[in-house]
């Protein structure tokens, strides 16, 4: 080794010493689906302001729109549900946050919802339209090349399906059925087996969606589509059993909005999926609630809300897991996803019905939200999953 090579190593070295790196900073990657445009937007969230930088657009199929990202962070799973009905796998890079794709596997339907179980090998998907849910494996690279090897019959609307924080149980909820239906699942096989009782009732006319868990595996709340309602459970650690404890409201009295109606199933023929209209063709102005967020402090949940176009902030008692609303903020139109970063410093919404996303900063005192800025995306944008590196 000549001279100057032992100088440049010996400078790496102390380079080190000092805790310097020549690799990749920390990271973090925004994406979001946007399904009349068939693609994915990405950006590059700058982690001391929230300001989002775009990293381009990826090819995924017209009508994609629930995601989700891997134990590890290193895939992105993406549904397209315009037929085939598949998944599709992609590869993020650490250093560019760019996708790549690296697999395409039938799903049993049109799925609404995408989840993993806490190991990363079992992706779990819900079809609201097709009444059931289904249980695809992961292989050993991450990729999810096979066809269902569950798919279970459930009440009408199949909306949501996740494992709790043991990944012991999983819950999914059915909108039409008003009710939360309770799996025992086995993390070798991917098997879910039916809990005993094997589901637990939602009061009338709410319609249960989205799920979210405590960060202490106490609680788990629900967002109800119809009402707004969120509901709150008490999850028996043992059994994986839900009791209710109360609902709380997300939609202030003087909203102007009507309860709502169950919405029409998204045909696989759709160019978008920001019309479905009610059922029975109603047209008035009715409370149509979306998504349901929690910090991870587990202080304040943030709930979307499509009609006025909302985000309500509730804030979460430490020692009883009660949320009470707080206020809410005007959004992006008919904001369908929200999310927060790993972090909990910021919250991003999306806009079924506008051609922009918007990040928030949280202040992590009392939960209130600041607009950070405003940033383009395509059409029908819906679902917003975020990715932190170190």
């Amino acid at each position: 080794m000549n001279k100057i090579s032992t100088m440049l190593g010996a400078l790496c070295l102390s380079v080190s010493a000092f805790g310097f790196t020549t690799g990749a900073s920390a990271k973090t990657f925004v994406y979001v689906s946007n399904a009349e445009d068939g693609d994915i937007d990405g950006f590059v969230m700058n982690k001391a302001n929230g300001v989002l930088t775009s990293l381009g657009k990826t090819k995924a199929g017209k009508l994609v729109m629930p995601m989700a990202v891997s134990p590890n962070k290193q895939f992105l799973y993406a549904a397209v549900r315009s037929q085939p009905f598949t998944v599709v796998t992609y590869a993020i890079d650490p250093a560019s946050g760019v996708l790549t794709q690296k697999a395409t596997a039938p799903l049993p339907d049109s799925m609404a919802y995408l989840s993993t179980d806490k190991t990363g090998r079992f992706l779990f998907s819900a079809s609201y339209g097709g009444n059931k849910i289904a249980v695809n494996p992961i292989n050993a690279s991450g990729l999810v090349e096979s066809e269902a090897i569950q798919v279970i019959p459930t009440g009408e609307n199949a909306h949501c399906i996740r494992p709790d924080r043991s990944n012991k149980f999983v819950y999914a909820t059915n909108l039409g059925s008003s009710q939360i239906l309770q799996f025992r699942f086995d993390a070798k096989t991917g098997a879910l087996t039916p809990n005993e009782p094997p589901l637990i009732k939602s009061r009338p006319d709410n319609g249960p969606r989205h799920i979210v868990f405590s960060p202490d595996g106490k609680y788990l709340y629900v967002i109800h589509e119809l009402s707004g309602n969120i509901a709150q459970f008490s999850i028996d650690k043992a059994k994986g059993t839900l009791t209710e404890i109360g609902y709380t409201g997300s939609v202030p009295p003087d909203s102007g909005l009507l309860p709502g109606l169950a919405r029409e199933a998204m045909p696989a023929t759709a160019t978008s999926g920001a019309n479905t209209k009610p059922a029975d063709g109603d047209e008035k102005p009715r409370i149509w609630a979306a998504d349901l967020q929690i910090t991870p402090n587990g202080k304040f949940l943030y709930a979307s809300e499509r009609t006025g176009s909302k985000i309500a902030l509730l804030s979460i008692a430490p020692a009883t897991g009660k949320p009470t609303y707080v206020t809410n903020y005007p959004t992006e139109t008919q904001p369908r996803g929200i999310r927060i970063d790993p972090t909990g410093k910021y919250l991003v919404a999306s806009g079924e019905k506008s051609d922009r996303v918007s990040v928030y900063k949280i202040n992590q005192a009392d939960g209130r939200l600041t607009p950070v800025g405003r940033y383009p995306v395509g059409k029908d944008a819906n679902w917003v999953e975020i990715v932190d590196l170190p």
